[in-house]
């Protein structure tokens, strides 16, 4: 009896998880179909190192020193619309998709090393002729931006690092969506599975409020997440962009550094934040209370703000 109970539970257990994945089919879609929502005027595209990678130009081309906005994992160049709008007015802004995200998609040759990445920026910089910028980025765009100061010195000005990464991994917590894409099983089953209810917990995840979460921004990075081989590209860049490798390299970094944290970063710690600036000579550190592992996006009018004094 006790088996035949245990058997009628097991078939009604298999029945809604079978509904649930139904219910959740998420096939890839194409930048094409992806573009006519995602990449209005001023998007265009820029054949670099094999891929078609979308960004954004705004701002005077007369500014010799243009400011360069990398987004973090997951992201898109979207992100960083509120700071744009306020820079645009007197600086030239380039932001764009990073390999593996948004509808730049999967590098060709599956190549997501911190040192892959730097070169990308610097092959973007050549293609649209820009010697020297000012580098900014959120999270692994963090990353990013003060990896190409360490290999390529003489084409940053200036550094703006918003929660970013590099450090040995510490997180007080990590969104559900990071780890599934990380196990082996879940990135296989997220395939052609991805709730939307999954996205949004995760972007409340590193939210400071996750009330400011919208359902227009759930879209966002749901949308754009399903770009065709973004979330095998997910698990790839995991598993390459490693951190601590570039930290005995750290103290070489000698430009001007503006450090933004949000407090309530649960993801890279407000600790990373103390020991960038005391590993970066020449740098300060702005702390956000209300804010978390996003503030440039939670927040843009306040975080902007710091931006512009800085500059």
């Amino acid at each position: 009896m006790i088996l035949k109970y245990s058997l009628y539970l097991l078939l009604i257990l298999a029945v809604f998880l079978g509904i649930y994945l139904y219910s959740n089919l998420a096939y890839d879609k194409s930048v094409a179909e992806l573009s006519k929502r995602w990449a209005p005027e001023p998007s265009q595209f820029l054949n670099v190192a094999g891929m078609n990678v979308h960004y954004r130009d705004e701002g005077p081309k007369s500014d010799k020193a243009p400011i360069v906005l990398i987004h973090g994992t997951s992201a898109s160049l979207h992100t960083w619309d509120g700071w744009v709008e306020v820079l645009k007015e007197q600086r030239r802004v380039i932001r764009f998709d990073l390999p593996a995200f948004g509808l730049t998609g999967p590098d060709p040759k599956n190549n997501y090393t911190i040192e892959h990445y730097a070169k990308v920026v610097i092959a973007v910089l050549d293609k649209l002729k820009v010697d020297k910028s000012v580098l900014a980025g959120n999270s692994l765009g963090g990353y990013i931006a003060w990896a190409t100061a360490v290999f390529h010195p003489d084409r940053v000005s200036k550094l703006i690092l918003v929660d970013a990464s590099g450090y040995p991994y510490d997180p007080e917590s990590v969104p559900l969506a990071f780890k599934l894409s990380q196990n082996p099983i879940a990135s296989r089953l997220l395939k052609n599975i991805l709730p939307k209810s999954l996205v949004e917990k995760s972007i409340k995840n590193v939210y400071g409020n996750p009330d400011l979460v919208t359902e227009e921004l759930v879209n966002r990075y749901y949308e754009l997440s399903l770009r065709e081989g973004n979330r095998s590209a997910l698990k790839a860049r995991f598993e390459q962009t490693l951190p601590g490798a570039l930290i005995e390299k750290l103290h070489t970094v000698s430009v001007p550094t503006l450090l933004i944290w949000g407090r309530k970063d649960r993801l890279i710690p407000l600790k990373f934040g103390k020991q960038f600036e005391q590993e970066i000579v020449n740098s300060e550190l702005i702390v956000f209370d209300d804010l978390g592992h996003v503030p440039h996006e939670e927040n843009p009018q306040a975080t902007v703000s710091a931006v512009l004094k800085f500059l």
